[in-house]
């Protein structure tokens, strides 16, 4: 518990901020891109044990991203986790769709951004 990798892929500096902040209050380390293009060789070069990626970010969006983590053997098993906005049911049905291990809705809820978090990377299914 705790003390794992976490990468936040989300364009919007106070998202970044309070994820990380929080994240690491609770032990976890905590890497940033603000950006697909800058996330993606963070997570070749350092595995972490999850990644929380923004869908709409400038550039290539998430859900590209998730594409090429997917279709790469070096990290295609690493949990990745759309972190959005976009909460509409078209929007969780194409989020789903694309393949994500989970779903955490901006703006977060504290208790259950944690907890799902937590459930995950204790060895607990798709949030």
């Amino acid at each position: 518990m705790a003390n794992e990798l976490i990468l936040i892929v989300e364009d919007n500096e106070q998202n970044q901020k309070l994820a990380r902040d929080v994240l690491q209050l609770k032990g976890y380390r905590v890497l940033v891109a603000d950006t697909a293009e800058a996330g993606i060789p963070l997570v070749l070069k350092e595995k972490p044990d999850l990644v929380l990626m923004d869908i709409h970010l400038p550039g290539m969006n998430g859900i590209e991203a998730l594409a090429r983590l997917r279709a790469d053997p070096a990290t295609k098993s690493i949990p990745v986790f759309a972190f959005t906005a976009s909460v509409m049911p078209q929007d969780r049905k194409e989020i789903t769709t694309a393949g994500f291990d989970g779903f955490l809705a901006k703006p977060i809820n504290l208790k259950e951004f944690i907890a799902t978090i937590a459930a995950r990377l204790a060895g607990g299914g798709k949030a």
